[in-house]
């Protein structure tokens, strides 16, 4: 059987300020990005979509971008996609989070230039399953 491929990259705003714990092998930062595309709808008249991606950044990259990135940061995200589910209220839940392996700075929403030079947070440091469960799913949004 062939092995497939599990790669996502997006370029978005940040929609709050990011959210630093510390996990069981150092920082993970959570960010929530929102990405957006319009389109022609059946009156030909112009329409914006909005998706929200939920991203996880591990380790000393996740500690250093916590203190620059903030709320409306213009940035492109590539890594990998994850789901995983708990129990709310009786019920199974999911949720998909984006595995960030490059955070790469791409200017203030209101286009004004980030302070950071355009840093990158990049690292070739792969993290496991365990890494993912501790970094917890008490601020889940929903």
């Amino acid at each position: 059987m062939s092995q497939g491929h599990n790669a996502v990259a997006l370029l978005g705003n940040l929609g709050a300020d990011p959210s630093l714990h510390e996990g069981a092998n150092g920082g993970v930062l959570k960010l929530r990005l929102a990405t957006s595309e319009s389109y022609l709808d059946r009156n030909k008249e112009r329409q914006e979509r909005v998706e929200w991606h939920s991203v996880v950044v591990f380790g000393k990259r996740a500690e250093a971008l916590s203190k620059i990135l903030r709320k409306g940061d213009r940035v492109f995200v590539s890594g990998s996609l994850r789901t995983s589910s708990y129990e709310k209220d009786g019920d199974t839940r999911y949720k998909t989070d984006v595995i960030a392996r490059d955070v790469i700075l791409n200017g203030k929403r209101d286009g004004a230039d980030t302070s950071s030079g355009g840093y990158s947070g990049r690292s070739s440091k792969q993290y496991s399953d365990d890494d993912y469960a501790a970094s917890g799913d008490e601020d889940i949004p929903f």
